[in-house]
């Protein structure tokens, strides 16, 4: 098992309001006009629900990330279902004061050596991107 950890971020709102919208994926909807067209063209097609959210990513084809976990104003636990790599990721969430919370996002997963060289860059570089973009979300 192979362990990728984001840098850490400062989210410049409160630890409950940050809990309580990411811990309802219903909330991430509003989400999809963040992301930038080049990449847009790369997802077909993205659906939300509480616990779960589902991209079809070309060429990969449908994954989901599914809540498995949640500990208020601290934790926030996914597993990745129909993933051509088995993985596991959380969200975890520090209060610094009333009105700044430390984020960082932790993925575990299951590379085979042939694999993990090809993939351990895009992995972290994406996990960078996802701690950035929980800076900005509208809380």
């Amino acid at each position: 098992m192979s362990t990728f950890e984001s840098e850490i971020t400062v989210i410049p709102h409160n630890i409950g309001k940050i809990f309580e919208t990411l811990s309802d994926l219903n909330n991430l909807q509003r989400l999809k006009e963040m992301i930038p067209a080049d990449k847009i063209t790369q997802i077909k097609s993205m659906s939300f629900d509480t616990d779960s959210c589902t991209f079809d990513v070309n060429p990969i084809g449908k994954i989901t990330l599914r809540i498995i976990e949640r500990e208020p104003q601290k934790t926030i636990k996914f597993v990745a279902d129909n993933s051509p790599i088995p993985l596991n990721m959380w969200i975890q969430l520090v209060s610094l004061n009333e009105n700044e919370t430390k984020t960082k996002i932790t993925v575990k997963a299951e590379l085979n050596p042939f694999i993990k060289p090809m993939v351990s860059k895009p992995l972290q570089d994406g996990l960078n991107k996802m701690a950035q973009m929980l800076t900005v979300i509208p809380y």
